[in-house]
C-alpha cells in the first residue's frame, strides 16, 4: 500500500495542499511525494517525537500535516506528544504508520505494530482508518481530509482479488454470503483470507464482513445485525492484541445494543507464541489467523 499512497497523496496534494513529515523514512517509495510537495516535504529525521510535536504546531496554524514513519515508531515512540499535542488540541493531523500487524516480519518486536489502534483509540479525538484493498487508500485520505481531526492511517500489504464484485469504500463492507455463521475481519489481511474464502463454497463459509474505519458507528449495519442474528454465530479476526482491539470494541457495542449471540469467537494476534520471530505470515500462523481457524471455531 504504501507505493499506493504516495501516489494518492500526490493526487490529494493537488486538490489542497498540505505539510508532509517524514521520520527519515520512504527510500525507493516517497521520492516523487518529496519532488512533487518540495518545501511542503520536511524530513524529520530520526527524531519522532519532535516530529509529532512539530506537526502539531504547523497545525494550530491551520494546515492539515500528514506525519510518516514505520508503524511503531509513529504510534509508540511518541506517544505522550500525540496525546497532549495533538488529541488534546483536536488538530488535523494524520499519523501514517506502514507495516501494520506483523508487517515488518523478520525484523521483530520492535518494528511490529500489535497493538496501534487499539492504543491510538484510547486518545481523545482520534480516528483510526485500516485500509484492506490499494484501492481503499485514496479514499481514506479522502475521509481523512473531509473530518479534519486527529486521524491514524495504517498501510499494510494490498491483495488483489479475482472473482469479487468491487464494494465501494466504506466503514462496513460485505464482501461475500455464506452459511456457517458471520465473519468480521479489518485491516490488511483481511484481502488475503478473503481470497482463501473464495475457494469455499457458501455452506463452507461465513458470511464475510470487513471494517475499515474505528471507532465503530452510533449504529452497526441493518444487513449486519440481520446477519448475526440469524446464524447466532460471530468471529472476530484482526492483526492486532485483544486489549483495545475490534472484537472487545464490537462486544460492548452488542452488549449494550441488546444483541445475542450464541457463540463469540476473537481471534487475534497473540505476541509471539514460539519465541521466534518470522515472516509476517509466521507470526500470523502462530496466532490462529487463518482461514481454517475460522471455519473450526464457527464449526
Amino acid at each position: 500500500m504504501r507505493n499506493i499512497f504516495c501516489q494518492e497523496i500526490i493526487k490529494a496534494f493537488e486538490k489542497k495542499p498540505f505539510v508532509f513529515l517524514s521520520g527519515d523514512l520512504g527510500f525507493k517509495a516517497l521520492e516523487p511525494l518529496q519532488e512533487k510537495l518540495a518545501d511542503h516535504f520536511i524530513n524529520a529525521g530520526i527524531s519522532e517525537q519532535n516530529m509529532v510535536s512539530t506537526a502539531a504546531g504547523i497545525a494550530k496554524t491551520g494546515l492539515e500535516v500528514f506525519v510518516y514513519s514505520i508503524a511503531p515508531f509513529i504510534y509508540a515512540r511518541p506517544f505522550e506528544q500525540i496525546r497532549n499535542d495533538i488529541c488534546l488540541h483536536n488538530l488535523p493531523v494524520t499519523l501514517v504508520g506502514n507495516g501494520g500487524g506483523y508487517g515488518y516480519g523478520v525484523m521483530g518486536a520492535t518494528h511490529h505494530a500489535i497493538e496501534d489502534y487499539g492504543s491510538l483509540l484510547c486518545l481523545q479525538n482520534m480516528q483510526a482508518f485500516v485500509p484492506v484493498f490499494a484501492c481503499d487508500v485514496a479514499c481514506a485520505i479522502t475521509r481523512i481530509r473531509e473530518i479534519k481531526k486527529p486521524s491514524y492511517l495504517r498501510l499494510g500489504l494490498a491483495e488483489k482479488l479475482d472473482g469479487i464484485d468491487e464494494v465501494a469504500y466504506g466503514a462496513w463492507r460485505k464482501m461475500l454470503k455464506g452459511k456457517l455463521g458471520t465473519l468480521i475481519m479489518t485491516g490488511a489481511i483481511s484481502g488475503k483470507l478473503l481470497k482463501e474464502f473464495q475457494k469455499e463454497s457458501e455452506n463452507n463459509r461465513p458470511n464475510i464482513w470487513i471494517l475499515s474505519e474505528i471507532p465503530l458507528s452510533e449504529k452497526l449495519p441493518d444487513e449486519l445485525l440481520c446477519d448475526i442474528a440469524e446464524t447466532q454465530k460471530l468471529c472476530v479476526l484482526e492483526e492486532h492484541v485483544a486489549q483495545g482491539g475490534v472484537g472487545q470494541i464490537l462486544a460492548a457495542k452488542l452488549l449494550t445494543s441488546a444483541v445475542a449471540v450464541k457463540t463469540f469467537v476473537h481471534l487475534h494476534a497473540q505476541g509471539y507464541v514460539s519465541g521466534f520471530y518470522g515472516s509476517q505470515n509466521f507470526h500470523c500462523a502462530e496466532s490462529g489467523l487463518s482461514k481454517d481457524a475460522v471455519i473450526n471455531a464457527l464449526k
